[in-house]
């Protein structure tokens, strides 16, 4: 830029600076097509700002694919002014599926490691919900548009349990869904640093995160209205319109 506009490199920096230009980076974005998005966008935020009462809000999501890798070399821990180093060679032992589920009152976590991802995992994971939350109350779950979420075992075994309500969001938004900041979280910290000799070792490590995280929860709170997230989207759509 400096060379086609013929002045210097410090210029060009200083210009950028001055009005907050990042050219080095680039972000990924993608606008919903769900036909239902307004009606699905209102469902899910207004559970997060103004929830029922006697009911409890789970943001629900399944991690799959978590693989037990195991680093051909110890962790190289961090030192002034070197991060913490780990090879790019491992040896793959398998992988597990983390179903989780974020209490949006009190942040904590109900969690468990499953071999697949399928309805009968889900319908699984439903009864683990149904056992460790109070049985007087009600139940709204936020769930992506995944199949196994709308089998129709999984439907049929939603009407014996009438305290469940499965709230979708719209496609392409898993950034609505709060149990995904949870998951940023726990692949940071605990499972992108780890060594795992094994499957076993891999869930071990899994469980003790949640078991520690919910003695000190973290309350993951939303604070977007739906008028600021459409505002937002209205920007986006202008500016492609004018791309092109």
């Amino acid at each position: 830029m400096a060379k086609e506009q013929k002045v210097s490199n410090a210029t060009v920096q200083r210009i950028w600076k001055e009005h907050n230009l990042k050219p080095h980076l680039v972000e990924t974005f993608k606008l919903s097509r769900d036909k239902r998005f307004l009606e699905k966008l209102y469902d899910v935020v207004g559970l997060y700002l103004n929830p029922p009462d006697k009911a409890i809000i789970l943001s629900v999501d399944e991690k799959s694919q978590i693989q037990a890798l195991e680093r051909t070399q110890p962790l190289l821990p961090l030192r002034p002014g070197i991060p913490a180093r780990q090879t790019h060679d491992y040896t793959r032992h398998g992988t597990t599926t983390l179903f989780a589920a974020l209490n949006m009152l009190d942040g904590t976590v109900i969690g468990d490691c499953m071999p697949r991802h399928r309805h009968q995992e889900f319908i699984r994971f439903l009864q683990i919900i149904d056992t460790k939350t109070p049985c007087n109350l009600n139940l709204h779950l936020i769930v992506d548009n995944y199949g196994t979420h709308k089998h129709p075992r999984v439907q049929r075994w939603l009407k014996r349990h009438p305290r469940f309500h499965l709230h979708f969001i719209p496609t392409s938004s898993s950034w609505l869904n709060m149990v995904e900041r949870w998951f940023a979280e726990i692949t940071r910290k605990r499972i992108r640093r780890g060594s795992f000799k094994n499957l076993k070792e891999l869930i071990k490590v899994i469980k003790q995160y949640i078991e520690s995280h919910n003695q000190n929860p973290k309350i993951f709170a939303w604070t977007a209205s739906v008028q600021s997230i459409m505002s937002k989207i209205a920007i986006s759509k202008e500016a492609l319109v004018t791309l092109h």
